[in-house]
């Protein structure tokens, strides 16, 4: 069924990113119509729209806002644009292409929480996007949107755009924190520091995701009645994903959340456009680089939240990575192992170690030095970093990035445990020289 889109609708539009476009197209007219009401009518709208954070987690956002003790002040809105997962790329799109959208998405969140300052942190490899916000920025200080006394109002905030160094980890939000603080982005433990209560220079801290931010112009304009009438029941609204690997038409998609099947977006005629060259689908990763694979069953199940992690997995980062037929699992496996280990800041050993035994375990079955006992092994340290190996994981370190190197691994070795004997029997019928060690 056609829907209205919501964070794409101006992507067809390639000057989209300056501020008379985006102004010419209804850009910042949600800006004025919250500012002609009150901060807690603007809290109230995006609470009954039930805007599920974007970033992973899919926490409510106008829910979370509500977690910071009140009477405390000052208190910050960080942006996470710290996207990095391998197959994620829906918000440096948004990023680049709309980048006003969120810049105004952070002004409606700040006023509805009462907020003078917002840090948008942008990925260090994304110099594009850090380009076209930083643009955007200075055209809308200099037209009175942001700034002090906004739209001749009693309305001020400073945005500042940070750029990271380009860590995985500091996707995660207490390494963000770190990050902005001038630490090394390693995660702070929980409690005590949840960034609502002591986040930012320890003072109480919203952490939303871009393409979060991103939704609240339309919900302010249209009403979270008709945001709600769009989606399932407990996935309002629409949703962006980013679909990549072996498809006729890799990209960014907006759908309907809940109502959209993987089957159509990976292989409707106006999505993915299905497997490329014909072949058949192997396997999916249906939520990003973290999330268990999932296969051919699977492929009728709705793009929503609850039904996708009552399957096993979850819709993580909006990124769907399609392999086909021909995909050789282990070695699709040991490069996503591989990504996690290179990843991990060290501060946890089971991660710090684990991840890395993986990756030498991995890279050894694939050199042809595989060993018999190398499957059990891989277990073994997987259940060391994530207990029971099961979903949504046990994890013994302080944040997911270890349990998401096991899901890899989980998932490969439980449907294609052959392709890794395979590797092993190879490995024992090599022939080694007289006198090799």
């Amino acid at each position: 069924m056609p829907f209205e889109k919501v964070v794409t609708r101006r992507f067809d539009n390639l000057e989209a990113h300056k501020i008379d476009t985006y102004v010419a197209t209804g850009g910042y007219a949600s800006l004025r119509k919250a500012l002609d009401t009150t901060p807690e009518a603007v809290h109230n709208e995006v609470k009954a729209a039930s805007v599920l954070g974007r970033g992973g987690a899919g926490f409510p956002a106008g829910v979370k806002w509500g977690f910071c003790p009140p009477g405390v002040w000052p208190r910050y809105l960080v942006v996470n644009g710290d996207e990095s997962e391998p197959g994620t790329y829906k918000d440096r799109q948004l990023l680049e292409r709309d980048p006003h959208q969120v810049i105004e998405g952070c002004l409606l969140a700040c006023y509805a929480v009462g907020l003078t300052q917002c840090f948008l942190y942008i990925r260090g490899e994304m110099a594009h996007a850090q380009e076209r916000v930083a643009a955007a920025l200075n055209e809308a200080y200099e037209a009175g949107y942001v700034g002090k006394n906004i739209l001749g109002t009693d309305f001020s905030v400073d945005i500042v755009l940070h750029w990271g160094a380009g860590a995985y980890i500091v996707g995660e939000e207490t390494a963000l924190i770190e990050s902005l603080e001038g630490n090394r982005g390693m995660p702070r433990l929980k409690p005590p520091f949840f960034p609502a209560a002591v986040g930012l220079y320890g003072q109480p801290t919203i952490v939303n995701n871009v393409e979060t931010l991103a939704n609240l112009p339309w919900i302010v304009e249209h009403g979270a009645e008709a945001y709600t009438a769009m989606g399932a029941e407990n996935s309002k609204g629409t949703r962006v994903f980013a679909v990549s690997g072996h498809v006729n038409n890799p990209g960014v998609f907006e759908v309907e959340f809940g109502t959209t099947t993987f089957r159509d977006i990976i292989e409707g005629s106006d999505y993915a456009g299905g497997v490329r060259d014909g072949k058949k689908l192997k396997a999916f990763i249906p939520g990003g680089a973290s999330a268990p694979w999932f296969f051919e069953e699977h492929l009728d199940l709705p793009l929503e939240k609850t039904a996708v992690d009552q399957a096993g997995s979850m819709l993580g980062s909006g990124a769907i990575v399609v392999m086909d037929q021909d995909t050789d699992m282990v070695k699709a496996c040991h490069n996503l192992v591989r990504f996690f280990a290179r990843e991990s800041c060290g501060k946890c050993t089971p991660c710090r170690e684990g991840t890395t035994w993986l990756e030498r375990i991995l890279s050894r079955i694939i050199a042809g030095h595989g060993r018999p006992s190398d499957l059990s092994l891989l277990t073994e340290v997987c259940e060391n970093i994530s207990p029971g190996i099961a979903w949504p994981p046990k994890q013994t370190t302080i944040c997911p990035l270890g349990p998401s190197a096991v899901s890899p691994i989980a998932s490969s070795i439980e449907r294609f445990r052959n392709e890794f004997e395979d590797y092993i029997t190879l490995s024992d019928r090599r022939v080694i020289p007289v006198g090799a060690a």
